[in-house]
Formats: C-alpha cells, structure tokens, sequence
C-alpha cells in the first residue's frame, strides 16, 4: 500500500517557485532518504500540479505541512490518497 500527496498549484507557480525550490528539494531528498517517499515529480503540459507516493499516510501530510511551496502558497491544495498497488516494488496484493 501507498500514499498519493496531490499537489495543486496555482498559475504562477512556476515564477514563484525560484526562491523556494532548494528548500522544497532538500525535504523531498530527506524523506526519500528516510525511504518515506518512494518517487516525485511535478506534473507537466500544463503544469498544474505534483505528485509524491509516499509508503505511509502520516510521512505525507508531515511532508505536506512543512513545505515550503504550501506555507507560501505556491500549493493551492493538496490531498492525500490511500493507494491500493497491486504490482511493483513494495505493491501491497
């Protein structure tokens, strides 16, 4: 099992996000070292949004609470998902 942390974002994001982004990579670097996050990326064509698949649910809101792009509101929402992975490393059936 998984955890999808959806990130919205609002249209300027990709102007705002300049001075935030080493501060924002380096709590994603961390929680993937603490192998909490599995993979992440921001989504692309448009560029609306991000994805984090975290192996817990807890880790993701943390994640979430103490970024950056949300404290600044560069993230207009963010959601987390109960993920049921059925192939894969670490798929939970």
């Amino acid at each position: 099992m998984h955890y999808i942390l959806f990130y919205d974002v609002g249209d300027d994001y990709l102007v705002r996000r300049a001075p935030l982004r080493d501060e924002h990579l380096g709590l994603i670097r961390q929680a993937h070292s603490r192998g909490e996050l599995v993979i992440a990326g921001a989504l692309a064509d448009p560029a609306d949004g991000a994805v984090l698949i975290f192996r817990e649910q807890a880790p993701a809101e943390a994640f979430a609470k103490a970024d950056p792009y949300v404290k600044h509101g560069l993230v207009t929402a963010w959601r987390v998902r109960k993920w049921n992975t059925v192939v894969g490393d670490g798929a939970s059936t």
